[in-house]
C-alpha cells in the first residue's frame, strides 16, 4: 500500500511541475492555489509513504518520479528538447527508480 501512496505522491508532484508551468506561461492567479493543493497533498502522501517506506527511498522515488515526469510532459506536451541524451538520462531515472524498488 505504501507504494501505491507513493505513486500518488510522484503523481501530485509531476502535477506540481505542470501548474508551476502554466502559471509562468499564463499569469492565471487561481493555478496558485491549484499549486499549493497539488504540493500540499503531494508532500501529505509522501509522509504517508514513508511510514512503510525508508525515508531515502521514497523521498528518492518521489523526486525522481517528478524530476523525469516533469521532463517528459515538457517534451511532449510543451515542445521542449528531445535529443538522445535527454531521453537517456531521464531513462536512467526511471531504471534507478524501478531498482530501489525491486531492493527494498
Amino acid at each position: 500500500m505504501a507504494w501505491l501512496i507513493l505513486l500518488i505522491a510522484g503523481c501530485l508532484e509531476i502535477m506540481g511541475v505542470i501548474l508551476l508551468n502554466e502559471i509562468t506561461r499564463t499569469k492565471n492567479k487561481w493555478l496558485v492555489v491549484c499549486l499549493a493543493i497539488a504540493f500540499i497533498c503531494s508532500f501529505s502522501t509522501l509522509k504517508l509513504a514513508m511510514n512503510g517506506i525508508p525515508m531515502g527511498t521514497a523521498y528518492a522515488i518521489w523526486s525522481g518520479m517528478g524530476t523525469g515526469g516533469g521532463t517528459v510532459v515538457g517534451m511532449l506536451f510543451y515542445n521542449e528538447s528531445k535529443n538522445k541524451k535527454r531521453v537517456f538520462y531521464i531513462g536512467m531515472i526511471i531504471v534507478a527508480v524501478i531498482g530501489l524498488k525491486m531492493i527494498s
